[in-house]
């Protein structure tokens, strides 16, 4: 099924901080992630991530696609807008198995959020 939360990030200024103040309030866990900018984060639903030197340091909400190539075709037609972004050969192979693909868009207003389409293998594949 489409449309589903599927994953959040945190954007903030500094990604150990973020690490320690949320772990401290929720119980989450944090593991590292490359290149060493952030952490994967382990909650008991949702997964999710954080990354440290984001100017914006808000969080970001990533809806689940079946077919993420589809979906941004799909933002456009709509009237929306899909941010740059890595994809095709220029996507880290072990990120995509790892944690799938993202992207960046705007709906038709300009409002921010974000598609995600899970891994092949795994809870959601």
């Amino acid at each position: 099924m489409a449309g589903e939360i599927s994953f959040f990030e945190l954007g903030v200024a500094d990604a150990q901080k973020a690490r320690t103040f949320y772990g401290g309030l929720f119980g989450w866990t944090f593991e590292p992630v490359p290149p060493g900018s952030g952490f994967a984060i382990t909650t008991p639903t949702v997964p999710g991530g954080v990354h440290g030197a984001d100017a914006e340091a808000s969080p970001y909400l990533f809806f689940k696609v079946d077919d993420l190539d589809a979906a941004l075709a799909r933002v456009v037609a709509l009237g929306g807008a899909v941010e740059p972004g890595p994809g095709g050969a220029d996507e880290d192979p072990g990120t995509v198995a790892r944690f799938g693909r993202f992207r960046f868009c705007r709906d038709d207003q300009g409002s921010p959020f974000g598609l995600h389409q899970p891994p092949a293998t795994g809870p959601d594949g």
